[in-house]
């Protein structure tokens, strides 16, 4: 696995593994979401973040975004989950990223899960969703920082 950074060039990629990650892990998403958010990150989202993406035999296979020391994505392809990439992505992301902070759908709980595996912890909660729509948030950082 390489993780490198992303270009415009990787968008259709990185896409289709939101959608699919996204279908396999939020289905508290209605469709009516998922339709809406997808064309504000092909063209909004991935360029307001510092964009990783990580290859698998020369394609990605996951994808994570940081903004202010806060990861503000990290999908990996349903294919590919046990897989150790999202864990790869986090750990690239605190070490050349200094990201050290987190929101997750309280709905996801293995992705919470997956956070406090690494060493994140519950910091707060937001009862909506960055785009303000009913879908509570939970804040963590990595234990031991402040913020």
């Amino acid at each position: 696995m390489i993780i490198r950074q992303a270009t415009a060039d990787d968008y259709v990629s990185l896409i289709e593994i939101w959608e699919a990650s996204v279908r396999a892990t939020h289905d508290f998403l209605p469709e009516a979401n998922i339709s809406a958010l997808k064309p504000l990150i092909l063209e909004h989202y991935f360029d307001a973040v510092a964009l990783r993406c990580a290859c698998i035999n020369g394609y990605p296979g996951g994808f994570i975004g940081v903004a202010d020391n806060n990861i503000e994505m990290l999908f990996v392809h349903p294919e590919h989950f046990g897989a150790g990439i999202g864990k790869a992505l986090v750990h690239y992301a605190q070490t050349h990223l200094a990201a050290v902070k987190v929101d997750v759908n309280e709905q996801n709980p293995m992705a919470i899960g997956f956070y406090e595996k690494m060493g994140f912890t519950r910091t707060g909660r937001s009862a909506l969703d960055g785009q303000g729509n009913p879908f509570p948030l939970i804040h963590m950082s990595l234990t031991g920082v402040d913020i």
